[in-house]
């Protein structure tokens, strides 16, 4: 007990390198706009490769498989390996990653450059939130964890259209080529600002799992399975949403999911303050709900164009700032355990994206928007209900 006051002190008393997290910032924004490049250039790509669209698209899937993979093993794997230089290992990666893709001869090459970017994106995730944990005092984690998320949140908004418009204009292999010079300063700036991190006790492969021994875990990994398994039930469907019910054009489309960008890097700038201000848990019980009611106000409205925008605005606000919260959580409730929690924290979320993908898709087929945004509804008030037990669970372990 001694021991762990004393590192919370020297973590007090230690200086911000903020410069750090600026690197780490860009980092995330070159892997995700990595990871969801091929989304505006499947048919180039399966044009170029000569396979169909459907192939083309498992890009996503392969990447996403091995960052599920990676993150469960990477901490164990790992060891005591300086985190400074598995960071830059992964940067490396990354920028294999890009020059693989864009040189690939054939759709078996391209694959494995998209592998290795799921690796990237794995084991950068698991330790984000126990880098920084020791980049800065605890009193500024989460604002750390912000800017980290800043980055993934302007990636999400640009990745699209930058890899459409750099697509026509030099071609797909160029589009993904352009991420390598990105990696390459992220690496250098990196290698410049990031202090050394060595780790003092070895973790096993047990260890990620034996976390879901402690019920405020085991409540609060559940509670963000399902949030993330709700926001992705509604968010992969709201294109043919606004095409259909909205009816709307090209250009209204992009406004709206531009508008949802926006909001959400404003989101990922607030929640800091708010975390202060509400309260973790409040936050995160918070969060969900409102955007229950903003899935339920969405089926209701039937793509009314103004309430529809402020509707997508607000979820967009909301959803973005998310992950900030859960991260923040997972550093307060695991500050020994950090990379393990993390770890498990990027597999649960990855595979509940999978899984809010399937179970929108099949409602939508079926039923339509209704029911689709109707079980959106459903898992967020599930995912606040999990999070108020963890919350209570908190407090019973506590006392």
């Amino acid at each position: 007990m001694l021991a762990q006051a004393s590192e919370g002190l020297a973590a007090e008393k230690r200086p911000a390198a903020w410069g750090a997290v600026l690197a780490l910032s860009l980092g995330a924004f070159a892997l995700i706009a990595s990871e969801f490049m091929p989304v505006s250039l499947l048919t180039p790509i399966a044009s170029d490769l000569r396979v169909t669209e459907g192939q083309a698209g498992q890009a996503i899937s392969v990447s996403g498989a091995f960052a599920v993979l990676t993150s469960l093993v990477i901490v164990p794997l790992a060891g005591r390996l300086d985190r400074k230089l598995l960071l830059l290992g992964l940067t490396g990666l990354m920028i294999v990653s890009g020059t693989v893709v864009a040189l690939a001869p054939d759709y078996a090459m391209f694959m494995v450059g998209r592998a290795f970017i799921g690796v990237a994106i794995g084991g950068f995730w698991s330790m984000s939130a126990a880098t920084a944990m020791r980049l800065v005092p605890d009193r500024h984690v989460p604002r750390a964890l912000a800017i980290l998320n800043g980055g993934n949140a302007l990636a999400t908004v640009v990745a699209a259209p930058m890899g459409s418009f750099l697509g026509g204009l030099i071609g797909w292999r160029g589009a993904f080529f352009l991420v390598v010079p990105v990696a390459v300063i992220v690496f250098v700036w990196q290698l410049a600002s990031l202090p050394s991190m060595r780790i003092q006790a070895r973790s096993g492969f047990a260890s990620v799992f034996r976390l879901l021994g402690r019920p405020v875990v085991a409540l609060g990994i559940a509670a963000v399975g399902v949030f993330f398994m709700g926001q992705f039930t509604l968010f992969t469907y709201l294109r043919p949403f606004l095409e259909t019910a909205a009816q709307a054009d090209v250009s209204t489309l992009s406004l709206m999911l531009l508008l949802m960008g926006v909001t959400g890097v404003l989101g990922t700038t607030l929640i800091g303050g708010v975390l202060k201000a509400a309260g973790l848990y409040r936050t995160l019980v918070m969060i969900p709900a409102l955007m229950a009611v903003i899935a339920s106000a969405l089926a209701a409205a039937g793509g009314g164009g103004a309430a529809t925008a402020l509707l997508l605005g607000l979820w967009g606000l909301l959803a973005t700032s998310a992950p900030v919260g859960w991260w923040t959580w997972v550093a307060r409730t695991l500050p020994q355990d950090a990379e393990a929690g993390g770890g498990l924290m990027v597999a649960v979320v990855q595979l509940a994206i999978s899984s809010g993908a399937v179970v929108g898709g099949l409602l939508f087929d079926t039923s339509g928007y209704r029911a689709t945004f109707g079980a959106s509804a459903l898992l967020l008030v599930l995912a606040a209900l999990l999070t108020v037990l963890a919350s209570r669970s908190g407090r019973v372990r506590t006392a």
